[in-house]
C-alpha cells in the first residue's frame, strides 16, 4: 500500500518574506511534509538541483531572479521540466500570473492566502501526480497523437512532446471525454483537483499552451462560447 502523500514528499518554498516563509513551512510540516527553503531566486534554483524536491512553492517577487525567470529555467531544464510549481502572487500581479502559467506554472495562490488552503492545493496537485504514477497502463490515440498515462508520455508522430503536469492532466481529461462539452468549472475541478474559487482564465491559458505544443489540437479543441471546451471526434490517420 502506498504511503500517504505527505509522509514522503519534499516541498521547496522559495519566498523572501520571512513571516510568510515560516508560516507556510509550519503548516506543511504539521501535515507531515518535509520542507527546504530559499529566499532568493538564485538560491531557489540551487536548491532545486541539490534537494530534488517533489514540488516547488514559488513567490513571484524575489530578489536576484524573479519567480517568472526561476519558473522558466526550471521548465527549460530537462531534469526538472515536469517538476510541479505552485506560484504565490499578489492580486496586483494578475498579468504576471498569466505569464507564469504560460511559462509552465501548474497552479497559483493569491496573497493574502489561508495557509490551510495552500496546503490543500499542494496535496491536490501531488495526489493527481500520484494517481498518474500508480494508474494501470492506459493509452489514448488521437490521430498521430499518442498518450501513455502510466509513463506520463505524449508523442506526436512518434516524437515525444514534454508537457507540464497540468497540461498533461488537461489533455487526459479532454481525451477521456472526446465530443463532450466540458465547462471551465468542470475542467478546473477535474484537473486542478479542488473546489476552485476565482478566475477560470487558468483553463484558457493552459488550453492555449496545449495548442502551441501540439499543433494538431489547434482546430481540434473547440471553444464553446460562455461555456468551455470540447475535443472534436477525429478521423485523422494515426
Amino acid at each position: 500500500m502506498a504511503l500517504p502523500t505527505s509522509t514522503h514528499k519534499k516541498i521547496l518554498i522559495v519566498e523572501d518574506e520571512k513571516d510568510i516563509l515560516q508560516l507556510v513551512k509550519l503548516y506543511l510540516e504539521k501535515e507531515g511534509f518535509r520542507t527546504v527553503s530559499a529566499m532568493t531566486g538564485t538560491e531557489g534554483l540551487r536548491q532545486v538541483k541539490a534537494e530534488h524536491p517533489d514540488l516547488v512553492i514559488l513567490d513571484l517577487m524575489l530578489p536576484e531572479l524573479d519567480g517568472l525567470e526561476v519558473c522558466k529555467r526550471i521548465r527549460l531544464n530537462q531534469e526538472t521540466t515536469l517538476l510541479p510549481i505552485l506560484m504565490l502572487t499578489a492580486k496586483a500581479e494578475e498579468s504576471d500570473t498569466v505569464i507564469g502559467l504560460e511559462l509552465g506554472a501548474d497552479d497559483y495562490v493569491t496573497k493574502p492566502f489561508s495557509p490551510k488552503a495552500l496546503v490543500a492545493r499542494v496535496k491536490a496537485l501531488l495526489r493527481r501526480l500520484d494517481r498518474h504514477a500508480n494508474s494501470p497502463q492506459t493509452q489514448y490515440q488521437y490521430g498521430p497523437l499518442t498518450v501513455d498515462l502510466s509513463r506520463h508520455e505524449v508523442k506526436l508522430k512518434g516524437e515525444e512532446v514534454t508537457l507540464t503536469a497540468k497540461e498533461f492532466g488537461l489533455l487526459e481529461h479532454l481525451l477521456r471525454n472526446v465530443g463532450r462539452v466540458l465547462t471551465r468549472d468542470v475542467l478546473l475541478s477535474a484537473v486542478w483537483g479542488y473546489d476552485y474559487y476565482g478566475t477560470t482564465r487558468t483553463v484558457d491559458v493552459h488550453v492555449r499552451r496545449l495548442k502551441q505544443k501540439l499543433p494538431i489540437l489547434d482546430d481540434a479543441i473547440v471553444s464553446i462560447k460562455s461555456l468551455g471546451y470540447k475535443l472534436r471526434e477525429t478521423d485523422l490517420p494515426a
